[in-house]
């Protein structure tokens, strides 16, 4: 057996943890640039927000139901994920991270009664974290992800252990909400008279493989209680990492600009060394705001090819910054930019350079001992030259809640 266990409104729900009056009261957090909607308490959802919607457009909404609003503090909503993925861990020897509000659980051996697991991991997380999660639990994945579905609906807990339940589940899954059937797929299927996920788990399998290839077969396998997918506990290596942002306001200054991308770059540097990486190509973007009638869009983007793959913070922003160089165009406004590491191996399998090799050891040492003071002081107490200390290419945060448990001075105060 397999327990899918998710948070629920994840961002909202690490806001509420260190402020409890928002308990009851509609609330949404923002994405980046305060733009759009990305998570709404069930009271927001209630009221008429939707997910991805402008918040500019809402305005009305917000003030006559005195919705409170945050910008997203993915630093906060980031430990809070780590902690809840670690206190999983007390429930299953086999945790797979899914996403940052996610995981599957391997039950195989728990020799309890199902349901009353899925509450009790239910209630330490509460207790332990603050979170609400909803817990599904089934023979396979696919039917994991449907069973905390219905969990949400309904106690919080659902468990998917006999015929009867996997019928009900499976005539009261529309077809779209399967994992791993998208859009193209509901499409196909609705033409063939399938809306639900009991209808799909009775095509023929010969037909499913010949239109939706071994991943629809896969499913189909997984709905039947056949389980086709492993829990996977070892974290793949990204074969692209990207930092991409939007500017908190239109630029134009090179120099501005240049630090933006320099600071993207060394946001790649970092997620190369956390998992022992290296890459060889650095692909640099910026473009205008493409929804203004009233500019020209302008689209550039160029591939720099470093000398020796790298995940050194100078080597990458050098070869960002060349990249960008070329790229630029006076007087326009820039509105987003963006950093692209590829070509991503581990650094054992590199094919050094002869006329880079000499610094290669003293490059390594700089990056530890600065990857060691800023684990110590802070992101970015040591830093680049290059990447400055201007704030006016950042994200507009106007609603950013302190990061109360990963910053001293933003610890909560309790007065007695």
């Amino acid at each position: 057996m397999f327990a899918l266990v998710d948070g629920n409104n994840f961002y909202v729900s690490c806001e509420r943890v260190f402020n409890p009056l928002l308990e009851g009261h509609p609330v949404i957090v923002l994405s980046n640039n305060d733009g759009c909607v990305i998570s709404r308490s069930q009271e927001a959802k209630q009221i008429g927000f939707k997910m991805a919607e402008p918040a500019f457009k809402r305005k009305e909404l917000i003030e006559k139901h005195g919705v409170a609003v945050f910008s997203s503090n993915y630093t906060l909503y980031g430990d809070m994920s780590n902690r809840m993925m670690r206190t999983l861990e007390q429930f299953s020897p086999e945790v797979e991270v899914y996403s940052i509000d996610e995981a599957f659980l391997n039950l195989q051996g728990i020799c309890t009664n199902l349901l009353d697991y899925g509450h009790n991991i239910r209630a330490t997380i509460l207790k332990n974290l603050g979170l609400p999660v909803g817990v599904g639990i089934a023979k396979t994945k696919t039917l994991a992800k449907i069973a905390n579905k219905m969990a949400k609906k309904y106690s919080g807990v659902f468990v998917i252990d006999s015929e009867r339940r996997l019928d009900w589940a499976l005539r009261n899954t529309p077809i779209e909400d399967v994992w791993g059937i998208g859009r193209q797929y509901t499409k196909l299927l609705a033409k063939n008279g399938v809306k639900t996920a009991f209808d799909f788990s009775l095509l023929d399998s010969n037909w499913v493989k010949q239109h939706m290839s071994v991943v629809g077969l896969r499913t189909r396998e997984e709905l039947r209680g056949v389980s086709c997918m492993s829990i996977e506990t070892v974290a793949k290596a990204k074969r692209n990492i990207a930092t991409t942002r939007a500017f908190g306001k239109k630029l134009s200054n090179f120099t501005l600009i240049s630090e933006a991308v320099s600071n993207y770059a060394v946001r790649c540097a970092e997620k190369l060394r956390k998992q022992n990486s290296i890459a060889r190509f650095v692909t640099i973007f910026i473009h205008t705001d493409p929804f203004n009638p009233s500019e020209q869009y302008i689209y550039k983007s160029i591939t720099v090819t470093m000398p020796e793959p790298s995940s050194s913070n100078t080597e990458i922003v050098k070869a960002a910054l060349a990249g960008l160089e070329k790229i630029f165009i006076p007087n326009l406004r820039y509105k987003k930019a963006g950093v692209i590491v590829s070509d991503i191996t581990t650094e054992q399998f590199v094919q050094g350079n002869l006329f880079e090799s000499a610094n290669r050891e003293k490059i390594k040492q700089i990056t530890a001992v600065t990857d060691k003071l800023n684990g110590i002081f802070g992101r970015d107490m040591v830093r680049l030259a290059a990447q400055g200390f201007s704030n006016d290419w950042k994200l507009k945060q106007e609603k950013l809640s302190p990061c109360y448990t990963t910053r001293w001075e933003e610890l909560p105060k309790v007065k007695a």
